[in-house]
C-alpha cells in the first residue's frame, strides 16, 4: 500500500516540535519511511520531528529529516 493522509496525526505539538503517530493499516514495518513514503506530508513535517509508526508487524520511532524537501525518517538507537 501507499501513505494514506488520514493516517497520520499529531500527539504534540510544543516550541515547534510535533510527535506524530502513523497508523501503517496493512502495510509491513519495512516498507514505512523509504525513500518518498511521507512526501504527501512534507509540507507538514519539518525537521527534529518524532513519528510513532504502528504497523501489523511491529512498531517504531523515527525521527524526521528533510533531504532537498523531501521527508526522511531515520531510526532511533537505542
Amino acid at each position: 500500500m501507499s501513505f494514506a493522509l488520514r493516517n497520520l496525526c499529531v500527539l504534540a505539538y510544543a516550541n515547534g516540535f510535533t510527535l506524530w503517530h502513523y497508523k501503517a493499516g496493512a502495510d509491513a514495518l519495512d516498507d514505512i519511511g523509504g525513500q518518498g513514503f511521507f512526501a504527501d506530508a512534507s509540507n507538514m513535517m519539518m525537521a527534529g520531528d518524532m513519528v510513532m509508526i504502528s504497523a501489523h508487524d511491529g512498531g517504531r520511532v523515527a525521527a524526521v529529516a528533510k533531504r532537498q524537501g523531501a521527508v526522511a525518517l531515520a531510526e532511533l538507537q537505542a
